[in-house]
């Protein structure tokens, strides 16, 4: 266990997959060093393509190379990669089915700094509306290394979404790894949170509060949320009084749309917890921003006890 940042080990990972596959190629938009790609970069100049500040050229170019039989990771912040080269994506490779890594870094609302314009709160909605795309939200660094893992495994377009920030270790090394599957981080009786991404982490220490008020949270992880295995999710709320949905992510078009509609007939209560359909804003820290969307730890027990019928 430690502390580790999810664009840090994103880059060590493309280094040690880059030496076992010589067809990873990486292309950059201008943000190498944000990004991490950087250390690609320094291992593997030869496969390294800076693109400037042109993702929709970027994108189609990596099209190009899949064609050509290689794995390109596109980089640049995530707001820029599921917006601005949007028809590419759509129209280039997901239609085709080519093999394209996007990789859309400074997720959320963790570019505290940097307001609206560069926090992407609409990305998941739009990665996943596109057919063919695999989307991962992994929720720290272990799992980030996974996540890649499992996208140079995949023949096909996928997006991986990361966080600016350093996350605590939270993925559990002996759950393994599997597109579409949940993984329980917390056993618990009462009530289930469903999260991903960063938002596990806010949901492990709202439960931790929640057990010493005498209610037992089972804290749940969607490392993709698509492909996502419905019956699992269906299953992992059976029983349960309440369920609490949380995701750094609009309202409209994620997680809260997905269980909903997957525990739909169940009589099973949802409580929702997300970006409610607004822009982001400056502010000090990422925490910070979190707390003012009311979506940090201390709001996420407020819609645990809810859920619990204990409000």
């Amino acid at each position: 266990m430690g502390t580790h940042n999810q664009r840090v080990e994103y880059g060590k990972k493309l280094v040690e997959l880059g030496g076992k596959n010589p067809d990873i190629v990486v292309l950059e938009a201008d943000l190498g060093k944000s990004t991490m790609s950087c250390l690609f970069e320094e291992a593997f100049p030869d496969r390294y393509f800076e693109m400037g500040i042109a993702e929709q050229n970027m994108t189609s170019f990596a099209g190009g190379l899949a064609l050509a039989g290689k794995i390109p990771f596109t980089n640049t912040f995530a707001v820029f990669a599921s917006g601005r080269a949007y028809d590419q994506i759509r129209q280039s490779i997901a239609t085709a089915k080519l093999n394209v890594k996007v990789v859309g870094s400074s997720s959320g609302m963790s570019d505290f700094g940097d307001g609206a314009t560069h926090q992407s709160i609409d990305d998941v909605a739009i990665m996943s509306a596109i057919p063919n795309m695999t989307v991962f939200t992994p929720c720290d660094g272990v799992e980030t290394g996974l996540a890649v893992e499992a996208a140079v495994a995949l023949d096909g377009p996928c997006y991986i979404r990361l966080c600016r920030n350093d996350l605590e270790d939270i993925y559990p090394a002996q759950a393994g790894y599997r597109i579409g599957e949940p993984v329980v981080l917390r056993e618990g009786e009462d009530v289930a949170v469903y999260t991903h991404g960063i938002m596990a982490h806010g949901a492990l220490e709202a439960a931790g509060t929640a057990q010493k008020e005498g209610i037992s949270v089972a804290v749940i992880h969607i490392p993709t949320v698509k492909p996502l295995n419905e019956d699992a999710v269906k299953k992992l709320a059976e029983g349960k009084k309440g369920v609490v949905v949380c995701e750094e992510a609009n309202i409209r078009g994620g997680l809260n749309m997905l269980v909903s509609y997957i525990l739909r007939g169940t009589g099973i209560p949802v409580e929702s917890m997300a970006v409610m359909d607004v822009f982001g804003q400056s502010g000090s820290s990422h925490q910070e921003l979190l707390a003012y969307y009311e979506l940090d730890a201390e709001n996420i027990l407020k819609k645990i006890r809810r859920a619990a019928g204990k409000s």
